[in-house]
């Protein structure tokens, strides 16, 4: 091993992020941004002593075994680790660390955008509008879904769920939340709990999903689901694609079930879903929940941390695996 342990960074990161591995790594860096297969990362793995991926590099279960004896850690620039199987590297013994904190305001601000978009028609109107089509006004023109003093529904209280509820509330929203365990007092700060996700649904306007994707969350959003709540809601998704069952979304679009949507992601990415384009009421990003320049500074910041601290001996403070 060189002075300096020798450090992957799978993707492009922020100038800074790359200035700093540069100054305490023997780093290779991708400027060219190349997305790289399982078999191009398992043949690349021998070089190094820790990766720096993203969640677009995965690590799954057939895969990690293939790994070089050499990797120690893959400090992850996501907070999502569902790109890794942590059973298999955990088996293997290399550390999985993620980037928990950072990211939470700038998620937030995405699925309030989403949340305001979906409900009063923005990409429509954005659209007609540049497109030279807005030629006519009436009282029943572009008519949307009022968001002040409705009751919005957080799937996942976590960090970014609390920061959402937050946004809400200067809305005047009257905040419920389905979250696994109740949180303490001072955490839920007025929300009303639910105990179960139905529960929630049958009550809810508005719902943003703020949660992991595990086994148990996977196709969470379904259309026995969307049936329970009330007619006209919006869903927000923010989180992950695999959290909604998308075939069952366009349903609930085309029956009228969802007023409108909004998605950030989606189970296929990049690319999102064809099957949502026709209809101007599903109101999509590409997945750039956390894409401000100062996140993507405390993402690469929060990853190099956690390798400083494992190569200095301690424990990395964003463990996961």
């Amino acid at each position: 091993m060189s002075a300096q342990p020798r450090l992957w960074i799978t993707r492009k990161l922020s100038d800074n992020t790359e200035a700093r591995a540069e100054r305490d790594y023997d780093v290779v860096l991708n400027p060219e941004d190349q997305v790289f297969t399982p078999d191009e990362i398992v043949e690349r793995s021998a070089d190094f002593d820790a990766i720096l991926p993203c969640h677009s590099e995965l690590f799954g279960a057939q895969m990690v075994p293939q790994l070089s004896q050499r990797i120690k850690i893959i400090a992850n620039h996501s907070v999502g680790v569902d790109h890794c199987d942590l059973a298999a590297l955990g088996a293997r013994g290399i550390v999985v660390t993620n980037t928990p904190d950072v990211l939470s305001d700038a998620t937030a601000e995405i699925a309030m955008l989403l949340l305001l978009g979906a409900a009063r028609r923005a990409a429509e109107g954005d659209r007609m509008v540049r497109n030279g089509d807005w030629a006519f006004w009436s009282p029943s023109f572009m008519v949307g879904t009022k968001v002040t003093g409705k009751r919005i529904g957080i799937v996942g209280m976590g960090r970014v769920g609390r920061v959402m509820a937050r946004r809400a509330r200067g809305f005047d929203m009257e905040v419920h939340y389905y979250n696994r365990t109740r949180l303490a007092a001072d955490l839920e700060d007025g929300a009303i709990y639910h105990d179960t996700l139905e529960g929630l649904l049958r009550v809810a306007e508005f719902v943003s999903l703020h949660c992991p994707a595990t086994p148990e969350t996977t196709g969470m959003m379904n259309a026995e689901r969307f049936a329970l709540m009330p007619d006209g809601a919006v869903l927000v998704n923010t989180a992950r694609g695999a959290l909604v069952v998308e075939d069952d979304l366009v349903a609930a679009i085309v029956s009228g079930k969802l007023a409108a949507a909004g998605i950030d992601c989606f189970v296929s990415e990049p690319g999102g879903n064809p099957a949502f384009a026709p209809y101007p009421n599903i109101f999509m990003l590409p997945h750039i929940g956390s894409a401000t320049r100062e996140t993507r500074d405390a993402m690469g910041f929060r990853a190099l941390d956690n390798l400083d601290a494992y190569f200095a001996g301690r424990e990395p403070k964003d463990r996961v695996g």
